[in-house]
């Protein structure tokens, strides 16, 4: 029975994944990279600018979350065991060819996450930890269409809060086991309690120990990354080399040529990152700051550094080492031994420990978003417990069982919310790019931009931000 039921879950996300998810975000961030003169490469150099920007002080004199605590917690949730496991899985599947239509998805889908991020700031709420808000907000409030809201908070809720937990803690689990021997169940039951102590604490302690720990996981693997590209710089060229001849299949890709390549690279790719997904906008909302594309900006900074730094330096790691062509490993045994290679023996233990920090910052990233979704739907203290407590559950339960048939339910499931929240945005992306003039207009003038609820003409559903005229009048 249960077979059966994993089969047909596999048959309908050949068919969502395969076809239709991928043509769709690859049409819509193309459609919004057009639209917004390509506002990721124009304004590379404002997103750094910008990270640094301090948190806006709340009428109440509460201090609101910064532009860069926004953004760890979106990155949290994005860099995870895809960089690691993922991008090795494609390589494995599609060659290094893979890599490039990873990068190309990247630098596409940053159209996608900028009007996203962008319409997530401006829909925003507030809540007493500051504002919140995302794809079910800017369905309520920009579309009129509430069940659309719930619908969504429902499936990243169960996706992102529940199961990918269980991934992610399945994933740390494997891995401690075979490089330190531990116990399963003793290392589910260690995430749990660390887990636990940080989601009781609020949003607040959640971006206190993301802006920790984020960075650190970052910095640490990128070093190791740029270690081997030093080490073996004279193959730098003949890598580059190899992986554009083979993205487009002008020499043989290992795994079926230029068409796993692409599927691999794009898939993994749009995975990783999550752009136009509708999670990154969850993170995007709580910060406080002047003006929506600050957040816009950030988060699709965001989209490269997950994959263009941390996927690229896995990949590398790889295709240095050339275990790809002969071991016959995937997932991350495949990224342990390519590391092995490079380093030595202690390489195992190196990536299960980074495997740890950046699967166990993505289980907190991950249960913020299905926090603020659950307030969206009912604004609930027990509802709100339960869900606490059903999150400790599954990063328990991951790390014990085999979690075949739920992630392949998850994926599903993933796959439902980003054709959901393309659909929203497509509607709504006038509204950001309206948004982004205003933006370019205060630049050009030397202002610091800042935002208010009537910069847009005819703009409603507006909570968060003050009209000029109010402004002026205090």
């Amino acid at each position: 029975m249960l077979e059966v039921f994993n089969e047909n879950i596999t048959i309908l996300n050949d068919l969502i994944w395969g076809y239709v998810l991928i043509a769709v975000l690859i049409l819509a961030g193309l459609y919004f990279s057009f639209k917004s003169n390509f506002v990721q490469v124009r304004l590379f150099g404002e997103m750094f600018r910008i990270l640094g920007d301090k948190a806006l002080m709340s009428t109440d004199g509460k201090q609101g979350l910064s532009s860069f605590q926004a953004f760890t917690i979106s990155a949290a949730s994005r860099v995870g065991t895809g960089n690691i496991a993922g991008v090795a899985t494609a390589i494995a599947a599609g060659g290094p060819g893979a890599v490039f239509w990873m990068w190309l998805i990247a630098f596409i889908g940053a159209g996608s996450s900028f009007v996203e991020s962008t319409l997530a700031q401006i829909y925003k709420v507030k809540d007493k930890d500051g504002f919140r808000g995302g794809p079910a907000y800017y369905m309520e409030k920009g579309l009129n269409k509430r069940w659309m809201g719930i619908l969504f908070a429902v499936i990243i809720t169960f996706s992102f809060g529940l199961v990918f937990n269980s991934v992610q803690s399945n994933t740390i689990a494997i891995a401690f086991k075979e490089s330190f021997g531990m116990d399963r169940t003793v290392i589910g039951i260690i995430l749990a309690i660390f887990t636990a102590l940080i989601i009781f604490g609020g949003v607040k302690r959640v971006a206190r120990v993301s802006q920790t720990i984020v960075p650190v996981m970052a910095v640490l693997y990128l070093i190791l990354a740029l270690f081997v590209v030093v080490t073996n710089l004279n193959e730098i060229p003949t890598l580059f080399s190899l992986i554009v001849k083979e993205a487009f299949g002008i020499e043989e890709a290992v795994g079926g040529g230029i068409g796993a390549a692409i599927m691999m690279g794009i898939k993994r790719g749009l995975f990783s990152n999550e752009a136009g997904m509708g999670s990154a906008p969850n993170a995007a909302a709580t910060a406080a700051v002047s003006h929506p594309v600050k957040q816009g900006l950030i988060q699709t900074l965001g989209v490269f550094v997950d994959t263009i730094l941390i996927c690229s330096a896995t990949a590398f790691i790889i295709l240095l080492s050339g275990d790809y062509l002969s071991s016959g490993l995937t997932g991350i045994e495949l990224t342990q031994s390519a590391l092995a290679t490079h380093v030595g023996g202690w390489a195992s233990a190196f990536i299960s420990i980074a495997i740890f920090l950046f699967a166990f910052s993505s289980i907190i990233g991950n249960y913020y978003y299905g926090e603020t979704n659950i307030e969206f739907i009912k604004d609930s203290k027990s509802a709100l417990f339960v869900y606490r407590i059903a999150v400790i559950a599954m990063v328990i339960f991951g790390a014990i069982v085999d979690l075949a048939v739920v992630w392949n339910l998850a994926d599903l499931f993933m796959g439902i919310m980003a054709l959901i929240n393309i659909i929203a945005i497509s509607l709504l992306g006038k509204i950001a790019f309206s948004a982004l003039k205003d933006y370019q207009s205060q630049r050009k003038q030397q202002k610091d931009p800042v935002f208010f609820a009537d910069s847009i003409p005819g703009l409603k559903g507006i909570e968060s931000w003050e009209t000029k005229e109010h402004k002026k009048n205090y």
